[in-house]
């Protein structure tokens, strides 16, 4: 049997990920890899993350039979699992407590991070608020703009927010940026990456401090349903919302896993979408071998999304070889799909998702009505459409 989980010592996926360092990184991140290493195998250092999981975030979150949808598309039964109703929002929160439970165990002062649309920056912002350290967060100026009232909740949490204004001014400015100062800085700073990419150990690391979606969510359609989804579904950046709800159901054969990729405004001009797996081709970003949406010059190439958290021109590497061995099959959801998933939810269910996550609802309105009416789909809600509700406002209008 493929083992679709665990990466090899060097932090390899098959021919995907690894650490691409400049060699003044390769001791401070190797210094994180060991640091893990020995935490995850520490029964205190889990016990306080679980702790903190239940009584601070909330956990388990819902999973919420989205019966008027359900009825509205005619086919199989939708089931949303509410990452939206975590504390600060979203799923990033799940990872991001995990990151500075280790930050503060290896006696670092401050969190440093990237995000895209602010859910991972507030999510880190208020980890480092509870345990007592420091914050910086790098953004992209067009996302500063785009999501402004997660850069209030961000600056109010006691985080100093950097607008990055090179380049294309999005998420992969504002990681470069981020990468930039901790290499400046790292002893007495933790790099809490926002998502499943990067060098190792972070895909690993991310994704199981991500993996207790999965479990929920695989224990929680079991006592609805008496049995496992017929499909899952989940947005893919990065990617951790999606590796934390698939990583349960990966050795379930009869499970079909979909990952839903940005097309933005389609994927025939480079520049308009985000659907690396689509149109991506091997290369090297961020410290790890992935695939990489590139110029005919071997550079990163600008990328769009409706959502600021999928403008991204890679993917995490355990994604990559998913797809290269078959088990998760990536489709891609455009901007206009996402904002008619976006407002029917709201509409049906009075939910309004993140529109990130509106690219998975996006796709499962196009699978159910296939589907046999006892037929089950699953969809990760990974994040709450309040930062976004201006910016579709303006985005309708113009319509």
């Amino acid at each position: 049997m493929t083992n679709f989980s665990q990466a090899d010592e060097a932090g390899y996926f098959g021919r995907f990920g690894g650490a691409y360092l400049p060699p003044h990184l390769v001791e401070p991140i190797a210094e994180v890899k060991a640091a893990y290493a020995e935490a995850r195998n520490d029964p205190a250092f889990m016990e306080e993350y679980a702790h903190l999981l239940k009584a601070y975030v909330g956990r388990p979150s819902l999973l919420h039979f989205a019966e008027n949808l359900t009825l509205h598309l005619g086919g199989a039964k939708v089931y949303l699992k509410r990452e939206d109703l975590n504390h600060t929002g979203s799923h990033k929160i799940n990872h991001c407590l995990g990151e500075g439970l280790l930050a503060r165990r290896m006696g670092k002062k401050k969190l440093i991070a990237e995000t895209g649309a602010g859910q991972h920056g507030v999510a880190l912002a208020t980890a480092a608020a509870l345990l007592g350290l420091e914050c910086e967060i790098h953004m992209g100026a067009i996302d500063v703009a785009k999501q402004h009232p997660n850069v209030v909740r961000m600056q109010l949490l006691g985080a100093k927010v950097v607008e990055v204004t090179d380049g294309g001014a999005s998420l992969k400015e504002a990681v470069d940026s981020a990468f930039n100062t901790y290499a400046r800085d790292f002893e007495d700073t933790f790099f809490g990456i926002g998502s499943v990419v990067g060098p190792d150990p972070y895909p690993s690391m991310v994704r199981d401090f991500q993996a207790v979606v999965g479990r929920e969510a695989r224990a929680q359609i079991l006592e609805a349903e008496g049995r496992l989804p017929d499909a899952v579904a989940a947005c893919v950046g990065g990617g951790s919302n999606a590796m934390g709800l698939f990583t349960a159901f990966l050795d379930d054969e009869d499970v079909a896993l979909y990952g839903v990729e940005p097309a933005g405004r389609g994927v025939g001009v480079l520049g308009e979408h985000a659907a690396t797996m689509t149109t991506g081709t091997d290369g090297v970003l961020h410290g790890m071998a992935t695939k990489v949406i590139q110029t005919p010059e071997g550079e990163p190439a600008p990328v769009h999304s409706i959502a600021s958290g999928l403008d991204y021109p890679g993917v995490g590497p355990q994604h990559a070889f998913l797809n290269e061995v078959g088990r998760v099959t990536y489709v891609s959801a455009t901007d206009v799909e996402c904002l008619d998933a976006f407002q029917l939810l709201c509409r049906t269910e009075g939910i309004i998702p993140a529109l990130e996550s509106s690219h998975a609802v996006a796709h499962a309105i196009r699978l159910a009505p296939s589907m046999p009416k006892d037929g089950v789909v699953l969809i990760n809600l990974s994040g709450r459409g309040d930062k976004d509700v201006d910016y579709v406002a303006e985005v309708l209008a113009s319509r």
